[in-house]
């Protein structure tokens, strides 16, 4: 059996090969478990206390304009390479017969085509739904990482070690919420992270801070006093795909039963 080399680009390398190869997942599992690729320290170091927090996110569609800065500044903050997203949003119109035709704002300009969607007769209403990561509290990405990279943080966060990931993109294909993506910059997998070298230092995310109409919101679900929490027992919400049980933790207020 061949032994890792001792640089991480390298053995990033190296263990990428060996998981695609046939007979290579148990290795690399294996390989994980004896190096321990445990969560690292928050961003916000030895003043952050992981045990004071459990973050979730929120989406209010009734006041969603479609206007794109969430999109903008998550690619500014975050470095996303053009034509990847780690969020975007989709626009629905449903038509008299109840049937939802659905795009996607897209390009730098986060803008969508007037031309996109067929002429809908009958237009019953149209709304905008922006997605994201939904940071699952049984996350099927980090149960098919065969090395550990994809991982949950204590508070409740969702995220890619990069120094462990090997780019065999196993959760890409496993999000059921197509999430993520392979960075063509970086080779590794990447996603939205609630923006978590912000929010450890008490700043909200970037698309949060942005959001004209306040239609993003995010909040620590064990502070009794969060406003987070007090919209969620005030309002009606609804998760994705709730039927596959991973327990997501992006609530969508005004959400409509076609986008589920």
């Amino acid at each position: 059996m061949s032994v890792p080399p001792d640089d991480p680009a390298d053995r990033r390398r190296f263990l990428r090969v060996v998981v695609q190869s046939a007979g290579g997942f148990f290795f690399v599992g294996c390989l994980a478990d004896s190096e321990d690729a445990g969560s690292p320290a928050p961003p916000g170091g030895a003043a952050y206390d992981w045990d004071k927090f459990y973050w979730a996110y929120a989406v209010d569609t009734d006041r969603c304009i479609g206007c794109g800065s969430c999109m903008r500044a998550c690619r500014a903050e975050n470095d996303v390479p053009e034509g990847f997203y780690r969020t975007w949003v989709e626009r629905f119109e449903v038509d008299a017969a109840e049937e939802a035709h659905v795009d996607i704002a897209t390009g730098r300009s986060a803008s969508f085509d007037r031309d996109a969607l067929p002429p809908t007769a009958g237009r019953r209403k149209s709304f905008f739904v922006p997605k994201l990561c939904n940071h699952c509290k049984n996350s099927v990405c980090s149960q098919v990482c065969p090395v550990g990279a994809s991982y949950q943080t204590r508070d409740g966060v969702v995220l890619v070690d990069a120094q462990h990931c090997v780019g065999c993109a196993y959760c890409v294909q496993a999000c059921p919420y197509a999430t993520r993506f392979i960075n063509p910059r970086s080779h590794i997998a990447d996603k939205c992270t609630f923006c978590y070298h912000r929010i450890t230092v008490g700043l909200p995310p970037a698309c949060v801070l942005v959001c004209p109409t306040k239609a993003r919101m995010y909040g620590n679900l064990k502070d009794r006093q969060d406003e987070l929490q007090a919209i969620l027992h005030r309002r009606r919400y609804m998760l994705l795909k709730p039927e596959l049980g991973t327990n997501p933790k992006c609530y969508y207020l005004g959400l409509d039963l076609e986008v589920v």
